[in-house]
């Protein structure tokens, strides 16, 4: 089995800062696209942001852009997601997610994309 693991949520208030963590164990990272959701009460899970393979290639959702920053380290097999002036709009459980069968550089942005996804954790932005 893959295990993704979630750490870093939390409770803040609009403008602040966190950083989410995802650990991957019994996975060979760098084959995996790796990328970050959200799932808001009452709606449907949605791209957050991705990164490649490679690490060389990013990609985010418009509601995130320029805030957040996705980004990976191969030799600890973690993938990070800094997420910088939170909203309101951020409230959500984020869950980590993987994907294999992807090229070195391709940053894919639909849930039908991964294959392996974590516990989630949650994410209360007040305003």
């Amino acid at each position: 089995q893959v295990q993704l693991v979630e750490s870093g949520g939390g409770v803040v208030q609009a403008g602040d800062s966190l950083r989410l963590s995802c650990a991957a164990s019994r996975l060979s990272f760098n084959f995996y696209a790796m990328g970050w959701f959200r799932q808001a009460p009452g709606k449907e899970r949605e791209f957050v942001a991705a990164i490649s393979r490679s690490g060389g290639s990013t990609g985010y959702a418009d509601s995130v852009k320029g805030r957040f920053t996705i980004s990976r380290d191969g030799a600890k097999k973690m993938v990070y997601l800094q997420m910088n002036s939170l909203n309101p709009e951020a409230t959500a459980v984020f869950y980590c997610a993987a994907a294999s069968r992807v090229s070195t550089e391709v940053v894919p942005a639909g849930g039908g994309d991964y294959d392996y996804w974590g516990q989630g954790t949650q994410v209360t932005v007040s305003s």
